[in-house]
Order: C-alpha cells, then structure tokens, then sequence
C-alpha cells in the first residue's frame, strides 16, 4: 500500500473518503511558528488553520519546532509533512466520520541541529503568530542562556527568537509577535509573558528590548478543548488505511468536538483572522467564561457521574450514556442543577448549547473513557468541580439539588474500602475489586468501618478541611444524600437511581 506523499495526492483525485489539499494551499506563505509535534496541535491548531486556509481566510502555513529529534520528525519529512485527521464523533446527535488532509505545516526543524534555521524564520516579515504545546512542564522559568545553540526550555528559545527578530527590525513596534500558548495550564499567556520578562533580565538583555518584548508582542490566554487520542489501535489503523487507500505514519484521530478559546483584543482577532473559519474558535476580551463551562459542565459532570456509573456496573462513558437510566441522569444533574449553580456569569443559551456538545461527546461511539479512571483524586476533584457549583445553587434557589445528592452519594459509596494491599486500598463492585486512587482513601475507611450511612454522611458533609464548608448547613442536603447512600447500600446504585425518576415521573403526573 502506497504512502501519504506529494506524489500520491494525483493518485486520490477521485476519492470520496478523503478531503485533499488543493495545490495552492502547499505555497502559502510561513505566518506561525509552532514549538511542539504533538497530537494536539495536530488536531485542533493546525486543523483549525487548515480549514481556514481552504476557505481563503488565513492563508499561512506554519513552520514547526521540535526540541527532540526522532519518532515524527523523520515522519514528517518522509510524508512532505502532510498528515490526515480522522475525525470521529457526534455532532447534534448525528454520527461524523471525516477525513481530512491537512497541509498546514509547511516544515519541521530541529531545535537542535537546525537552530540556525529556526532564526531565520524568526527574521521573516511573513511570521506574525507563535503557537504553543510543550506540555505543562514546558512554561516554567529556568536558568536558560538564550545566546546558546539552542536554549534549553521553550521560553529560552521563544526569547532567543524574539531577540533575534527584535535585532533584525531594529525594534519595529510593528514587527511584534501574537504568541498563543495552548497548554493545560490556567493563565498559560500570563504566566510565559511573565517568564519571557525575567528570563530578558537575566540574560542582562537592553532596556529597548524589554520595552519592545512587553509592548510589540502580545502573550494570549488560551484555553484548547478536544479529545485527540491519536494513533489508533493497530486495528483500526488497518481499517482507516484500507478505507483511505494508503498508510500514514501520522494518522491522527480526533472527537468531533473543538474548543479553542482565546484572550485578546481587536488586533489579536485581526492577525488571528483564522478565527473566521469556524464557530468553536472564539477571541474575546476576558475567556474564563469558557474555562467555567469547561469545568463545571463537562469535568463536573464526569465527577457526579462516575461513581454512580461505575458501581451500577459501567466500564465507559459510552456505555452508560446507552443506559436509559444513566443517560437521564447525566442529562438532568448537568442541564437542571450544574448549569444553574455555574458560580459565575454565563449566558445561558451559551451554557445550554456548551452543555448539549458535552452530551454529544459522552455519546461518541468512538472513545472509550474509562469511568475508573475519573476516579481517580475523587475528593479533591468533587472539591474543585462541585463543591462552588452546589454552593451557588443553593445561594440562587434555596432548594436541595436531588441530581447532585444522588451523585455525592455515589460518590461516598464508591470510597467505601473492603481491604487494602502494599499501601492501597480497594473497594468491591460485584465481588470483584477496585483501586480507590484518592489521598482521603484512609480516612473514608475509618468512617464506614465505623459508622452507619446517616452518620458517615454527617460526618463527611460536616468536614470543613475537605469542602472549605460545612455542608450539612445546607438545607435538606444531607438527608437527600444520607437517604440515597442508605438505598444504594440496601439495594443497588442503578435501582436506586431508576426509582428516583419512577418517583419524579409518579410525581409529575
């Protein structure tokens, strides 16, 4: 089977199963700079660059980086740095299976062999934006020579290559950069800019460049959502090959789903001008909105769920989101109660239509996610995630959540240890053991080997170093909670569930 190359695009004219690349969009000009391979960038970034630059929006490739070389580097190279996103999911309840070919990155240079290649682009009047994934670790402030061949952190390298387009414009205020950081970390355009100023210092860099570092360039917030797997199992690769016709050493697979929140002003969007290709890109004054709804809505929602799924017997998202009764759940505790108690101001047709794209991902067909893995620190995530959403739903309605009470009562259930084995304690499904990954794991053991539901709820409820307040203060909350855990310990978590909604549905008629 032939490989993904220049060459074999004339072979893929007539194919129905894959979008190709017009002849055009392989010349653009080199607009970004991009410091990291990963799948990431590959399937939101790039792809979203691509698509830009198909509808005559954008009109840029990017010029890759990467600090090690290897594993896709010489990929890149071997396929003229053309790589096909699969893009798999549901989207408005409709099943999507998309390929595309995305001729985004014009080129990939070694950080250490190719440094010399790398200023150069720096010195190009066509480079205008600075993308980045260099994982969590990667924006951190450390002892870094930016005079060296290269710099050994990425904020060295991105100061060494903004010193050298600083020198080569002799400080034009024009000539400044929009650097967009996409790692997982809050405030991620805040904290480099921050990085990019002290490293400036230590390096005993002039005060003209400083002024023209913090005044020309501008260092974005953003927030990346989408999950890209990857390389598919060796399975589905031979299928998505056979289907496509040829193999791809880059085959990346992604949801349907993408989120890419920016922070910025009216030059920002202007030299973004990609955000114009498509409605999930979104550039704004002020993004926490949308870290809010990230947080609350799609991480919260896994949180409430995944004890009440994995103890009713469900291995994955999916398979619980094809439960009748575990669906409803899903649905109700986010759109009745989470989206109400956001602790911040959201528009709600925003929230709803956020909310309804978290359903659509939990359903796709395509992703297995664990439900033992969201498990895992299930205290300090119910801490993070619910506890303010629970606060300010009370603060706005004065009614108990039911949704969320039946949730936390998952939730003390599944800490409920039987044993413990080298320094871990496990709880029991059917018979069959399960790792409690949590710091509180000891202390949830001490409680219900000692006290009934009712009191082990108080008790918990009632720990201020656990929840910043005193839950049981709540009006109703912990008996709703007391009495749910107590029908999951008599009966079962799913049966309690399903008679939960037959009482709603008695009720209501």
């Amino acid at each position: 089977m032939n490989s993904l190359s220049l060459q074999l695009l004339p072979l893929l004219q007539s194919s129905t199963d894959v979008s190709l690349p017009t002849d055009q969009l392989l010349h653009l000009p080199e607009r970004v700079l991009q410091f990291g391979t990963g799948v990431l960038l590959r399937g939101l970034p790039d792809y979203l660059i691509d698509k830009a630059n198909r509808q005559g929006i954008f009109n840029g490739r990017i010029v890759v980086v990467k600090s090690t070389d290897g594993g896709d580097m010489s990929a890149f190279a071997r396929q003229d740095n053309l790589y096909t996103l699969c893009i798999r999911g549901i989207e408005n309840k409709k099943l999507v299976e998309e390929n595309v070919i995305c001729s985004a990155i014009s080129r990939v240079l070694s950080a250490k062999q190719q440094w010399d290649e790398i200023l150069q682009v720096a010195t190009s009047p066509d480079l205008q934006i600075v993308i980045s994934n260099t994982t969590e670790v990667g924006i951190q402030l450390v002892q870094d020579d930016i005079r060296q061949s290269s710099p050994e952190s990425f904020p060295g390298k991105l100061l060494a290559v903004l010193y050298a387009r600083y020198e080569a414009f002799n400080g034009d205020p024009t000539k400044g950069l929009v650097i967009v950081p996409t790692e997982l970390i809050p405030n991620n355009g805040t904290k480099l800019a921050a990085i990019l100023l002290e490293l400036a210092n230590q390096n005993g860099l002039e005060e003209a460049f400083i002024h023209w570092l913090t005044t020309a360039n501008t260092c974005c917030n953003s927030l990346v959502d989408r999950i890209v797997p990857g390389r598919p199992d060796a399975a589905t690769y031979t299928a998505i090959s056979e289907q496509l016709g040829y193999q791809d050493e880059l085959l990346t697979v992604s949801e349907v789903y993408r989120l890419w929140a920016i922070e910025g002003d009216e030059h920002v969007q202007e030299v973004l001008s990609f955000h114009q290709a498509d409605e999930n890109i979104f550039i704004r004054p002020n993004i926490d909105q949308f870290r809010e709804l990230k947080l609350r809505l799609l991480n919260g929602t896994h949180t409430l769920s995944c004890g009440l799924a994995y103890l009713s017997g469900f291995e994955t998202v999916r398979e619980a989101m094809d439960d009748e009764v575990l669906s409803a759940f899903v649905s109700s505790v986010m759109l009745a109660e989470l989206i109400p108690g956001i602790p911040y101001t959201v528009d709600d047709k925003i929230a709803q239509r956020f909310g309804f794209h978290v359903l659509d991902r939990f359903r796709n067909p395509f992703i297995e996610h664990r439900w033992i893995a969201i498990t895992m620190q299930y205290s300090a995530k119910m801490q993070m995630r619910n506890i303010p959403t629970l606060l300010h739903y009370y603060k706005q309605l004065n009614v108990t959540p039911r949704y969320i009470a039946l949730g936390f009562a998952a939730y003390l259930l599944f800490m409920r240890a039987s044993s413990q084995q080298d320094g871990v304690w496990y709880g029991e499904r059917d018979g069959q053991k399960y790792p409690i990954q949590d710091a509180q794991a000891g202390y949830f053991a001490d409680l219900w080997a000692r006290l009934n539901p009712q009191d082990l709820t108080n008790a918990v409820l009632q720990n201020t170093n656990l929840w910043d307040a005193d839950l049981t203060q709540l009006p109703g909350f912990a008996d709703s909670v007391a009495n749910h855990l107590t029908q999951m310990v008599n009966s079962s978590v799913l049966a309690t569930v399903a008679a939960h909604f037959d009482h709603i549905e008695t009720v209501t008629k």
